[in-house]
């Protein structure tokens, strides 16, 4: 029996990069919110037209700490243009990210759950459908996540990042941390933002953990520049990838996307693969067939 599997957007920050959008620190990709919302947009639409059935708006760094007053109005913005551009009935999440760097877990404060509380709020505020806590490297940091978003309505994700060279986390300690997580009520734990070619027992150790309870998941990074998986490589790059992610459905997956470095051709791959539309943030809306 075959799964059905979620297509899920990809990224947003080296899609703007790629579209020669400058994005430095803090903000990164929430100043093109702010700047360039007509690109952002575009990246949006494209994503729509590949294929992805959830979608999540640009509030990765949409928090005080890094964009100050203007953090509020980023947020609404984020979520607004991306609702403007999605076919009714599509589920929207809303990110909520580590408070600092996503590859510097040492850096991660000690008291962070009300920031994210705060960031949370808001988004349940625009009417996300779906919040998701993504590329956290620091299991502290990310279960304060979590805690700060269950229970607010809508269903809580949690991404678990090990970093781009994959070695910020072993997939055991990943896993215990989705043990974690899931006690505390997230509908789904995915693995993303490591490199693809590494993804695979990160998404092993994920679902023997949890994957009795939990929806499953990974949305990887396309490597290095030359590793010919993205960063511009087209089409070939996106039938390698999606070669790779083959291997983590059959592992258990059943959410997939694509993170830095894949493009709306990468995500088109993965529709073209999974094709059945699975558009809804219910961890048990896509069972088995």
């Amino acid at each position: 029996m075959g799964r059905l599997v979620t297509v899920l957007d990809g990224p947003t920050g080296t899609e703007l990069a790629r579209r020669g959008i400058h994005t430095p620190a803090p903000l990164w990709s929430a100043r093109a919110v702010l700047e360039t919302p007509e690109v952002l947009a575009q990246i949006h639409r494209d994503y729509v037209a590949a294929g992805a059935t959830v979608h999540t708006a640009a509030t990765f760094r949409a928090k005080r700490r890094a964009a100050g007053p203007q953090w509020g109005p980023i947020a609404d913005r984020a979520v607004q243009l991306l609702r403007d551009v999605l076919p009714p009935g599509t589920p929207l999440a809303g990110s909520i990210a580590p408070l600092e760097d996503c590859y510097r877990p040492d850096l991660s404060p000690l008291d962070p759950e009300p920031e994210h509380a705060e960031l949370a709020e808001r988004l349940v505020a625009n009417g996300v459908d779906l919040l998701l806590c993504e590329t956290f490297p620091h299991i502290g940091e990310a279960l304060a996540a979590v805690r700060a978003a269950v229970g607010r309505g809508p269903p809580v994700w949690l991404a678990l990042t090990a970093g781009y060279r994959g070695d910020l986390l072993t997939p055991k300690q990943m896993a215990e941390g989705a043990r974690a997580a899931v006690d505390l009520g997230v509908e789904a734990v995915l693995v993303n933002c490591v490199p693809a070619t590494q993804t695979l027992p990160f998404v092993q150790h994920l679902h023997a953990a949890v994957g009795d309870r939990v929806a499953i998941g990974a949305y990887a990074n396309a490597g290095p520049h030359d590793g010919g998986l993205g960063w511009g490589h087209g089409a070939q790059g996106a039938q390698q990838y999606v070669a790779l992610a083959e291997q983590w459905v059959d592992a258990g997956a059943t959410l997939v996307g694509g993170c830095c470095g894949t493009e709306p051709a990468t995500v088109a791959a993965l529709h073209a693969r999974w094709p059945h539309r699975c558009a809804s943030s219910s961890t048990h809306a896509c069972p088995e067939k």
